[in-house]
């Protein structure tokens, strides 16, 4: 079965076709289909922009597509920076960038309270319409510095309960396991084979 991944990031492609792996399920991607319409992610729920993102690239490549938004929440920040994650220091800011702003938006919260949790709301479409979104939750806390050189985004700096290693530390075998994105895909890989 293809499926068309609606992301350009490249390692969220990797991290999916590693958990989907021993499926008969073909993972596409934008290096497979080539230009795509920009889809804005204007909703204010990480669910909303994961069906908007599927419905519209389903309409665009006439297949089957599984979204994702997800994001990090901090509570000591009232949630932020949440659907806002990846642009929480601007427009186009680097991981560092977002880190460093989210270190400084801390730096007066002591770590017992620098609870958070990565969520992830990952939507399938089908070319029938059909629609199914499932929800993944990693609960952790913010490091009071980044530490690590594996993972991408904000992995650095979060510390996953039940470990003393940030994502960035404990590398990607572990973090498929037990990333807010594993979760997720345990429950859509499900749903995929059923279908």
């Amino acid at each position: 079965m293809k499926l068309f991944l609606a992301t350009g990031n490249k390692n969220k492609v990797k991290e999916m076709k590693e958990i989907l792996a021993d499926t008969e399920i073909e993972i596409l991607s934008q290096v497979d289909i080539g230009d795509l319409p920009e889809v804005i992610e204007d909703a204010n729920t990480f669910t909303g922009n994961a069906l908007k993102k599927a419905r519209e690239l389903g309409q665009y490549t006439k297949l089957p597509v599984i979204a994702d938004d997800s994001g990090l929440v901090v509570e000591a920040l009232d949630g932020q920076p949440g659907v806002y994650s990846a642009r929480f220091a601007g427009e186009d800011a680097t991981a560092e960038e977002n880190n460093q702003k989210l270190l400084d938006s801390l730096k007066e919260v002591s770590s017992e309270k620098r609870t958070a949790y990565f969520i992830c709301a990952m939507a399938f479409v089908t070319s029938e319409g059909e629609e199914k979104v499932v929800q993944g939750k990693c609960e952790g806390r913010i490091a009071m510095e980044p530490k690590g050189e594996m993972g991408f985004g904000y992995d650095p700096l979060f510390i996953v309960d039940g470990y003393d290693q940030t994502f960035a530390q404990l590398g990607a075998d572990v973090k498929n396991r037990i990333s807010h994105r594993a979760y997720a895909l345990k429950k859509m890989k499900k749903l995929l084979v059923d279908w």
